[in-house]
């Protein structure tokens, strides 16, 4: 069965500071990221955000238009990388329960390594003006979707219980990772990939007839 690459866009993962060798707009996430991730979106101001990237307030607003614009591309970024590997799971070869479990263990493995995001997102959302809000939900209900597409297919074939309406399972799963960035510590006792096989194991537990 093809696996999606490992897949790192541009700025994904750039939590460690601003690089003065990197590109403006890279520079500006990872100053963003960081300063969110720390104080809070709403207590963090633009000048701490050009400060910290070493950029100019005019570099900001050339590259994201405003404040808000950044929070919303911390999430997309998130998002497009999962979306594009959810997508090459589910049209790959292969058994449904196969494809299923590497998505819902891949889900897992791309938020822990993006920690930061996922919890600036879930913690400064409702800040986001109701544009992007609603937009965000649109990219949330798309990337949903196709992961309870994999559900119905199974429970079509007989693979999976049916009992379980689909939007159930898929909230399921789903509520366990947005839980994450509030326990999940990398010195813990478990990997990224153990969290995740525990966790797409017991959801397919759940769908057994």
């Amino acid at each position: 069965m093809a696996t999606p690459k490992a897949t790192s866009q541009a700025g994904v993962k750039a939590k460690s500071g601003a690089n003065g060798d990197a590109p403006v707009p890279q520079r500006l996430m990872a100053a963003a990221t960081r300063l969110f991730a720390d104080r809070g979106y709403d207590r963090t101001s633009v000048q701490e955000i050009v400060e910290a990237a070493g950029v100019t307030k005019g570099a900001l607003y050339h590259y994201f238009g405003s404040k808000d614009d950044l929070l919303h591309e911390i999430y997309g970024r998130l998002l497009r990388l999962q979306q594009e590997r959810l997508d090459a799971y589910a049209e790959a070869q292969g058994p449904v329960e196969e494809r299923l479990r590497r998505a819902a263990a891949d889900v897992v493995v791309t938020t822990i390594d993006n920690l930061d995001d996922a919890m600036i997102f879930f913690r400064s959302m409702h800040q986001l003006s109701p544009d992007k809000q609603k937009q965000v939900r649109a990219e949330r209900r798309r990337y949903h979707e196709r992961f309870r597409a994999l559900v119905e297919e199974g429970q079509r074939s007989g693979v999976f219980n049916a009992s379980t309406p689909p939007d159930l399972v898929v909230d399921y799963h789903f509520g366990s990772i947005h839980h994450l960035s509030s326990w999940y510590h990398p010195d813990g006792p478990l990997t990224p990939q153990q969290v995740a096989d525990h966790l797409a194991g017991l959801l397919l537990r759940a769908l057994r007839p």
